[in-house]
């Protein structure tokens, strides 16, 4: 937390022309200040650098440059809701852009954390906002300020005079203490908040409108490709870039650290370019390593269990998860603009400000030097919390001395792209009298080095039961260990450790319950501790008829999950009378997230993990084959297509209120274990390794 003087509400000023409210994260209404500096054309920035800055223009539009990175997840709209909530201002009048990378303060987005943080932060900034504006009215108007009203992006009087908010810019912007209350509206006056409500800017993406780091111009830059080494970690020994020159639009060739750029006047000609470099390759240190060796690797580094308690009776589980690619629909793109003093980076990016300080580190200028534009990403799932498109982009544009725009292929991406690591967990569950008295887990997973110094650890196997308070399972215990393996890239994947450790718990309630003779969902009402998590679980059992008869082949799963402060539980049929080609036919979802900002957005969150849960659990994976990751595309890295979708979604979200809980991330466990438990009951086996055609 930040010391009190930091946490202080400010307010600030931008022209006359605008009235601008700049407010710290994590702020503090009640301690509002006001500063006014008329007629200045800037913002005067305060103590911290993470300020939410609500500006209004003549042209009555509200506008907050927004400290997170919009991904497809909808913090946009989230954003734009609460705004307009507090301000009474129309929806369609709010501007949400992106704030590019600053020098101090949290402009993280990942950990489902987005909405939650900002949610009191925005309603007080806007909420001090719409009391400065109705002040200004009320001196334009010579009326007492508790007699007027804000609606539609206006100021009304009683007498039916109305005033928009950019015409009260000029005199709110020089307002100190406003003469009404600056805090936010209870929940129960709530118009916006808790709405369904479409994105902001769902029209754009569908019309092509969205600018995405493909679709820029600036600064000139060229199109930029890279040739990469058959093996991961692989080296250029020799080049001979003789044909590629000869070809029209060729500007130019760099090697780089990753392999071979090429710098042409459009895409085809870059990849014309590369296709017909000969180059010579040093294979990268993992050549002699596939999938069986690591594997078998894995296996041993799992940590032993303890002695289980004298008496119970032992149910035990072994499980393996694949690498899992990201694959965001946007391939990787950034453009660079690096010259002698100072260098202009867009992209995509959920650490800007660490991005900025490692391009800087790498083409050797001052973190001052570098300017990072955050833009709109065509997903993400973990993926862009990495920046190393842009750093090669601006060591490429460093080379080349020119601004390039650089593309990862499907196949770069796929193939040197970060990925989930592989990982394999024992579960030990004991039981004695018809209750669980002890229930362990132990995990390893692949973690990255060079040279023998490890980069990326894995962390203790959580949340187990433990941690989250899940299930009454007695003494609880866990252990972790890792394999390490040189050049392989790793990154946080949706969901991070929670996806696979608490599918494979999930699966294991099954086989207690299995083994108690119990319903799977009557077993776990018996067994879970939150009357939250409960709940949920109610909510799809009944919603989606847990316990029909259904044909051979065919069978319903259940699992749950908490997390983020919030909590969910899904429900999934599935047929797999075929069982080399299973089918999801049926997911019912439910959810308790606290305040739901927009649940029509989190409905689609919702929606999304369901595929996640049907591609990591049934098709899809990455295979490491001598050193290389076998995949490349869509069409081998099996992700689940509309053929795979289910048939019927529905999502329920409970209304319980309070502060709004996490949820991007939240739907991964339970949809993935709901899959491999409705494939198991189908099918009569017990799945083990993932994804199951693997």
């Amino acid at each position: 937390m930040a010391e009190l003087s930091r946490r202080r509400f400010m307010v600030y000023t931008l022209a006359a022309s605008t009235l601008t409210v700049a407010a710290p994260l994590g702020c503090d209404a009640s301690q509002a200040e006001g500063a006014t500096r008329p007629r200045s054309d800037t913002v005067v920035t305060g103590t911290d650098d993470e300020m939410l800055v609500l500006e209004v223009t003549r042209e009555n539009r509200v506008v907050v440059r927004l400290p997170r990175v919009e991904v497809g997840q909808g913090v946009t709209t989230a954003v734009a809701m609460m705004i307009a909530e507090e301000l009474d201002a129309r929806l369609v009048d709010v501007d949400i852009p992106l704030a590019d990378a600053r020098s101090r303060g949290n402009q993280f987005t990942g950990g489902s954390s987005s909405v939650s943080s900002l949610y009191d932060p925005a309603r007080n900034l806007a909420a001090t906002a719409r009391a400065r504006l109705i002040t200004a009215a009320a001196q334009r108007w010579r009326l007492p300020p508790r007699v007027l009203r804000t609606r539609d992006t206006m100021v009304v009087a009683p007498d039916g005079r109305e005033a928009t908010f950019g015409s009260l810019t000029e005199t709110a912007a020089r307002i100190r203490r406003p003469r009404v209350s600056t805090k936010p509206k209870p929940a129960s006056r709530h118009r916006v908040i808790g709405k369904p409500t479409t994105r902001i800017d769902a029209r754009d993406i569908v019309t092509g409108r969205a600018r995405y780091t493909g679709d820029l111009t600036a600064a000139g830059a060229k199109p930029t490709v890279v040739a990469r080494p058959p093996t991961l970690g692989g080296k250029v020994v020799s080049v001979d870039d003789r044909a590629a020159r000869a070809l029209p639009g060729v500007l130019d060739i760099v090697r780089v650290a990753g392999g071979v750029a090429v710098v042409a006047d459009s895409f085809h000609h870059a990849f014309k370019a590369r296709d017909v470099l000969k180059i010579t390759w040093k294979a990268g240190p993992l050549a002699g390593v596939s999938d069986a060796q690591i594997r078998s690797r894995l296996k041993a580094a799992v940590p032993a269990l303890g002695t289980p308690p004298r008496g119970s009776t032992q149910i035990e589980a072994r499980f393996e998860f694949a690498f899992v690619s990201h694959a965001p629909m946007e391939v990787l793109t950034a453009v660079a603009d690096v010259r002698a003093h100072r260098a202009e980076i867009w992209f995509s990016s959920q650490t800007p400000m660490d991005a900025r300080d490692s391009i800087a580190q790498a083409v050797g200028l001052p973190g001052s030097a570098v300017k990072v534009h955050v833009v709109r990403g065509g997903g993400s799932f973990g993926r862009r919390l990495n920046h190393d498109a842009a750093i090669e982009a601006a060591l490429i544009s460093k080379a080349a001395g020119r601004p390039v725009k650089l593309m990862w292929s499907r196949a770069d991406d796929i193939r040197h792209g970060r990925m989930r690591p592989a990982s394999q967990h024992r579960i030990r569950a004991s039981h004695a009298q018809g209750r669980v008295v002890a229930f362990a887990h132990a995990t390893a997973s692949v973690s990255e080095s060079y040279s023998g110094i490890t980069t990326a650890s894995f962390r203790a196997a959580a949340p187990l039961p433990s941690d989250s308070g899940l299930y009454n399972f007695g003494k609880l215990s866990g252990d972790s260990g890792s394999v390490e393996l040189a050049a392989i890239p790793l990154g946080a994947w949706r969901s991070v450790d929670s996806g696979t450790v608490r599918t494979a718990e999930e699966i294991v309630v099954d086989d207690i319950a299995r083994a108690l003779a119990k319903d799977p969902v009557a077993f776990r009402r018996t067994t879970l501790r939150s009357k939250a998590v409960k709940a949920v679980l109610d909510k799809v059992a009944t919603a989606g008829h847990w316990g029909r008869t259904m044909p051979a082949g065919q069978a319903q799963g259940v699992a749950v999950h908490e997390e983020y402060g919030s909590c969910v539980a899904c429900l999934v049929e599935i047929d797999a009378a075929d069982s080399e080609h299973p089918r999801v036919t049926k997911v019912v979802m439910a959810a308790d997230v606290g305040t739901a900002v927009n649940p029509r957005g989190l409905e689609a969150q919702l929606m999304g993990t369901a595929i996640d849960g049907i591609s990591t659990v049934l098709r899809a994976g990455l295979h490491i084959d001598k050193g290389a990751v076998r995949e490349d595309s869509y069409a081998d890295f099996r992700y689940a297509r509309q053929r795979h979708a289910p048939l019927h979604f529905e999502a329920h979200i409970l209304p319980t209120g309070g502060e709004p809980g996490g949820a991007g991330e939240l739907g991964v466990p339970a949809a993935a274990g709901a899959v491999a438990n409705a494939y198991a009951r189908a099918t009569g086996t017990k799945p083990r390794r993932f994804p199951i055609d693997f």
